[in-house]
């Protein structure tokens, strides 16, 4: 169907008057005001389809005519546009929710996330915790959502914590947590993972969550002459309180909840100051049965959870048929001993 020449330029005068009016209310565009544009555009696309493909390639060409300095209005983009007022017809939800997102982030949750319950999840965690493009990404190809907001978790926050603390520390775990940094191989032990999560604490902290602030890991403790050694300690500022992670290479055993029930009542006495929460334990196992770990948990008395986690799949190709060397089998035995330093076992 071919457009009415006058009909065309009203569309084309529309979008004119809405860009001016955006760059007035913010010289490089404010980013609501941004993304309440290109949802008007998108609006007036749709409402205008019926001239056919040409007309979004008529009207890139004549908006950068006239506007020629700024970017953003290219046919890939207001076919973006298009889609963005297609996926949220209603303004409102646009101006409380994905307005406050930066444009690629809303483009990544728009191509990424097809359920709109998890999309508004993803939208409303970016907000919280001001993640770039590329940590959103990540967070949706880990598929966090399944992982944190509708996992199946063991805990006893709820019998041990205060509402709405309990609830806050519930939301921060996730099953299972992946470290797809730390390559998966054969033989790999506690010690060997351990390190690596501190020799990469950014991501480490990334897949933690907001707030995570690391304290040490080995972290010695001294109870009544005899030391001991605790894997890794946070201190998480959004939740106020200490965070005490045990790393087991195993699957879950019962014994695990008891040791850790002992370190948090340590830490509560010796690091935990009056104006703190509580602190929480996570025993991380390579696998976890959810009804062991809740009978394991129902009588301890400090809060606990037991999650699994992952490490990546990837071996380089040419490392497959590669045997380890003398020097790699003499840092896993003293690793495994304990020759180099600390450790409770």
């Amino acid at each position: 169907m071919l457009i009415n020449s006058s009909d065309y330029f009203t569309v084309l005068d529309d979008i004119k008057t809405r860009i001016k009016t955006a760059q007035y209310k913010a010289v490089l565009g404010a980013n609501r005001e941004l993304m309440e544009l290109y949802w008007n555009i998108g609006q007036i696309i749709i409402a205008n389809t019926k001239y056919g493909a040409k007309f979004i390639e008529n009207l890139s060409r004549d908006i950068l005519l006239e506007f020629p300095e700024i970017q953003g209005f290219s046919v890939r983009n207001l076919k973006y546009m298009h889609k963005f007022a297609e996926v949220y017809p209603d303004f409102q939800k646009v101006q409380q929710g994905v307005a406050l997102l930066p444009w690629r982030n809303n483009l990544t949750l728009m191509s990424k996330v097809k359920d709109e319950t998890e999309r508004q999840w993803y939208i409303a965690q970016n907000f919280e915790n001001g993640w770039n493009n590329a940590v959103l990404t990540h967070h949706i190809e880990t598929k966090l959502y399944q992982r944190q907001a509708i996992a199946e978790k063991a805990t006893n926050y709820d019998k041990q914590l205060p509402s709405p603390f309990s609830e806050l520390a519930e939301e921060t775990l996730k099953n299972p947590y992946v470290f797809d940094f730390i390559e998966k191989r054969n033989g790999i032990i506690e010690r060997e993972i351990e390190r690596e999560l501190v020799a990469n604490i950014a991501k480490t902290i990334m897949e933690l969550g907001t707030g995570f602030a690391f304290v040490g890991n080995q972290y010695h403790i001294d109870v009544s002459g005899k030391d001991y050694y605790i894997d890794l300690l946070f201190y998480n500022t959004k939740l106020r309180c200490y965070v005490v992670i045990e790393l087991k290479n195993t699957e879950f055993k019962p014994e695990y909840a008891g040791k850790l029930n002992f370190y948090l009542s340590a830490i509560d006495d010796m690091l935990k100051h009056e104006t703190d929460n509580p602190s929480i334990g996570i025993v991380l196992c390579k696998t976890r049965d959810k009804l062991t770990a809740e009978y394991a948990l129902k009588d301890i008395n400090k809060p606990i959870g037991v999650s699994e986690y992952a490490l990546s799949d990837f071996v380089p190709a040419e490392l497959i048929d590669t045997l380890p060397s003398a020097e790699d089998i003499e840092k896993r035995i003293k690793l495994e001993f304990g020759v180099d330093g600390g450790g409770d076992e």
